[in-house]
């Protein structure tokens, strides 16, 4: 750990700057804080959760002290770089606090202001910019442009505001003598939220909460005239009824603007921006050809069922996904030119000797694609096991955005939903994608007669420029033919 080299005030208060992830982003959104002012840290204790454009990731201090500032609020876009909260490393050291800065235009680091909370530190202390993990390049030289909304001296009544402020936004409330005569208005990051999506600007509002804070009903309230004319009231708040009449009863309502509350703006940011972008780059950069097969996979699921009991599968989860995948890693092999990549730059098709086989999952914070580094290498039971770990990854919301590099095919699991099939779009960067219909039981001819058989549909799309149709019929056609007979994955191992 390397120390501070300047003095005074500068020395005793350390800024801890958004970490780059080492992936080439730019920003992250900060999801929720850990610690407030006042809080004891220790080095590599987690003080905040970060999402960035592929993942969710938690944040440690690189050293110890007490939490003297949180620069900004949950639910803050902020570049990398930029200072995210100030620690105190020498409490109790009797030097005075830093001075502030003073108040300047807000950065262009930042997509929303920053919380209004103590005093700034008046210069940054020299040394290595930290990282994610210990410490990185050498800082620039360039001062921190001052923030805006610093406080000033004497100013102790909106001290006291901000310290409930930022106690409110870390779910730790600190009760404060009466509601604070001017400033920020005080509530909970969901009413702002609420208030952001209703159009309601919280300066307006009457807070009815103890201490002065801003609820639900009171945001409700503050539109009750306009917004909810004609509009049945939100099932959120059921007591909007009763308060909408004593808001204004000798007012008349005016009509409200077309639209007005029929709609939600919902923020495009994080992992939905990160997607929405690729894919839009994937459908207008490759070429995409979708071929379709249906295929009776009784037999798949039959070996599905006798693998459960199988003693090296013991405490492996076995479903028809892990037979698909193997079945698919087989046809790769049968047809190596398949697994490769266009690189535009150097007029060269890249052909893989590695698949890094990808799966599509949906999580709450919206669709990601984490791949299964060397899955051409790996037995059924190792493939069994880097699938569970990575479905139950991506489920807590903790895939690294290392996990998501790199993939060259994909396979994508549209039957979960109850859907037969699909035209799926590439991965960037991918050769391939495999979507999976659902399995039901249909009417088929086996043997010379017609019987309930367990069928689903395949659809593969494929990038025209790396491969024609014989070979993407042939890998297709090779896939299906493996999990009509899954013998052949054996015999065409």
């Amino acid at each position: 750990m390397t120390a501070d080299t300047s003095t005074g005030s500068a020395a005793r208060y350390r800024e801890f700057r958004m970490p780059d992830v080492g992936e080439g982003l730019t920003e992250a959104e900060i999801l929720k804080w850990y610690v407030q002012p006042g809080d004891a840290v220790t080095d590599g204790q987690v003080v905040c959760e970060v999402e960035t454009a592929k993942a969710a990731v938690e944040l440690p201090i690189p050293y110890d002290g007490v939490v003297h500032e949180l620069r900004f609020e949950e639910g803050t876009t902020v570049d990398v770089g930029v200072s995210i909260i100030t620690v105190d490393v020498a409490p109790g050291s009797g030097e005075p606090a830093p001075a502030p800065a003073p108040e300047a235009s807000p950065p262009a680091a930042v997509t929303a202001a920053p919380a209004a909370t103590a005093a700034t530190p008046a210069a940054e202390p020299t040394g290595r910019q930290p990282v994610l993990v210990g410490y990185g390049v050498a800082e620039s030289s360039t001062k921190r442009r001052p923030r805006r909304g610093a406080s000033v001296p004497g100013q102790t009544t909106g001290g006291a505001a901000a310290a409930a402020v930022q106690a409110e936004l870390n779910g730790r409330a600190t009760p404060v003598v009466g509601a604070p005569a001017a400033g920020r208005p005080l509530a909970k990051p969901p009413v702002r939220k609420l208030a952001k999506d209703l159009g309601v600007d919280l300066a307006t509002v009457t807070p009815s909460g103890q201490d002065g804070i801003i609820t639900r009903e009171d945001v409700y309230a503050a539109i009750a005239p306009t917004e909810l004319v004609g509009e049945p009231a939100p099932p959120t708040a059921p007591a909007v009824a009763p308060v909408a009449p004593a808001v204004a009863p000798s007012v008349p309502a005016p009509v409200a603007p077309a639209g007005t509350g029929r709609e939600t703006r919902i923020p495009i940011k994080g992992v939905r921006k990160a997607t929405a972008a690729a894919m839009v780059g994937s459908a207008f950069t490759a070429p995409h050809v979708t071929e379709f097969v249906t295929v009776d996979v009784t037999r798949t699921m039959k070996l599905v069922e006798e693998l459960k009991s199988d003693k090296d599968m013991a405490g492996l989860r076995v479903n028809p996904l892990l037979l698909i995948a193997k079945a698919l890693l087989v046809a790769i092999k049968r047809n190596p030119e398949v697994n490769a990549a266009w690189d535009e730059a150097n007029q060269e098709i890249v052909v893989k000797h590695y698949v890094n086989l990808g799966i599509a999952a949906a999580t709450p914070r919206g669709l990601i694609v984490p791949n299964i580094k060397d899955a051409h290498d790996k037995t059924l039971p190792q493939l069994a096991a880097a699938l569970g770990e990575l479905v139950a990854t991506a489920r807590e919301g903790r895939t690294t955005p290392v996990a998501m590099q790199g993939g060259t095919v994909t396979i994508t699991n549209v039957g979960v939903f109850g859907v037969d099939t699909g035209t799926p779009i590439l991965n960037p960067g991918e050769s391939a994608i495999l979507a999976i219909g659902a399995i039901k039981l249909q009417p088929w001819v086996h043997k010379g007669k017609v019987k309930p058989r367990q069928v689903t549909t395949l659809a593969l799309s494929f990038d025209h420029r790396l491969i024609d149709g014989e070979l993407g019929s042939k890998f297709l056609a090779d896939t299906a033919a493996i999990l009509e007979q899954p013998k052949r994955l054996i015999t065409w191992a």
